[in-house]
């Protein structure tokens, strides 16, 4: 029977997915395998009728460009009872590609160590994705589909601040990010938003609604002292990931709860949630703003690719085939961008003592970072506290470095 290698993609999607499936397809087809995409992801492949479908050239030539995935994706977790060595037996399956974020690698992993003690020899290979940024790659090198979104989310972001600009009002927009602020604070920087938030600012404060708000009027009153009405701020999603749930719930928004009595952050939009708060504030303060929330996420995910990514891409999915060759396995393939170097990246170099990947956050102290904050972004400091008096009692209070402690 003629080898074969697997593909799936497990999580949510990132531009440039299709145009890794197409080059891991192109560089296996030349080498005389059959290439199998499995569509709903670890779902698919170990259900007793998997959906996939025999990728040919024409297929791969095709898709390279698009935005979102030609196979189907799934966010499924198999446990280690659902696993079974049908399809690899099935399809004489000699290499089982991944393409999803550090769950997706970790499961792969599980697999590898399964179908060994099953003495089914298949080497496996991910191919690390995410919008967010926050995989610990060589060199800095950005997650594939993190260019693209942030690209998409500059049009987007400089599209509201125009409509701010014409309205005279402001916008709180929130961008996608787990533990985080990298799209945020790439968006805010490209587009020169006035205030910036991301959970990596709070690191000598909890992170907190008031301070958030108090951050976002310190913008606010700032540019009303420079005679601008109207602005944007950008908050990244990920400050929930360092909220208690007791400071969720005093927000007094509506959540639904799941089984364990945890807030369903994923049901709400984080834009919504620091709008409402926003105007409750100003309102209490006596500063007529009017003010609109505008969510960024899933509008990022499946955009075609940028130029970067569908090259970047394209250097991963054949450097998959180079680490096939070079009979790696349970790895990350990573491409240097510039010089088109292909190297593995092991789980447990980037892995803490749990198993769990260390997240890459923004570097908050970064000459780049720095440069943004003092200069880019605009918030009160001493200079202004006089001027900031005829709308604010206590203008020190709405000191960015006060409130962050810095």
């Amino acid at each position: 029977m003629k080898e074969s290698i697997a593909i799936l993609c497990g999580g949510g999607p990132a531009p440039g997915i299709n145009s890794v499936i197409s080059s891991v397809a192109k560089a296996f087809l030349d080498g005389g395998y059959r290439v199998l995409g499995i569509h709903e992801g670890y779902k698919g492949l170990f259900s007793d009728n998997t959906d996939f479908v025999e990728i040919d050239f024409k297929m791969a030539d095709d898709i390279h460009k698009r935005g979102g995935s030609a196979l189907v994706m799934s966010r499924f977790k198999p446990k280690n009872e659902d696993f079974n060595t049908r399809f690899f037996i099935q399809h004489n399956v000699k290499l089982l590609v991944t393409i999803g974020g550090d769950d997706t690698a970790s499961t792969a992993n599980r697999i590898s160590h399964y179908l060994q003690e099953k003495n089914i020899n298949i080497q496996n290979i991910h191919v690390p994705k995410t919008i967010d940024n926050d995989l610990p790659l060589p060199g800095d090198t950005p997650t594939f589909g993190y260019q693209s979104a942030k690209q998409e989310g500059v049009r987007i972001a400089q599209t509201i601040y125009e409509d701010a600009r014409t309205s005279g009002n402001w916008f709180v927009v929130s961008a996608m990010g787990r533990e985080a602020g990298h799209l945020a604070f790439g968006i805010g920087a490209s587009s020169h938003l006035p205030m910036i938030i991301i959970p990596e600012m709070f690191n000598k404060v909890t992170v907190t609604f008031d301070r958030i708000i108090r951050m976002i009027i310190s913008a606010i009153v700032k540019r009303k002292i420079l005679g601008i009405g109207y602005g944007l701020a950008i908050v990244s999603e990920g400050v929930f990931h360092f909220m208690t749930d007791e400071e969720i719930k005093s927000s007094n928004i509506n959540f639904t709860y799941d089984d364990h009595g945890h807030p369903e952050l994923g049901n709400v939009s984080k834009a919504h949630i620091f709008n409402i708060l926003l105007q409750q504030k100003l309102k209490d303060l006596g500063i007529k703003v009017k003010s609109r929330p505008v969510e960024l996420g899933y509008e990022l995910r499946c955009v075609q690719p940028t130029a970067y990514d569908m090259l970047y891409c394209a250097l991963l999915g054949y450097g998959v085939k180079q680490l096939y060759d070079e009979g790696r396995t349970g790895c990350m393939v990573t491409a240097n961008y510039t010089t088109g170097i292909i190297k593995p990246l092991y789980m447990e170099e980037v892995s803490d003592e749990n198993g769990k990947i260390i997240p890459r956050l923004v570097d908050i102290h970064g000459a780049k970072q720095k440069l943004i904050m003092e200069h880019g972004m605009q918030f009160l400091d001493p200079g202004d506290y006089e001027a900031a008096k005829e709308y604010l009692d206590n203008p020190e209070e709405y000191d960015l470095k006060v409130i962050l402690g810095w």
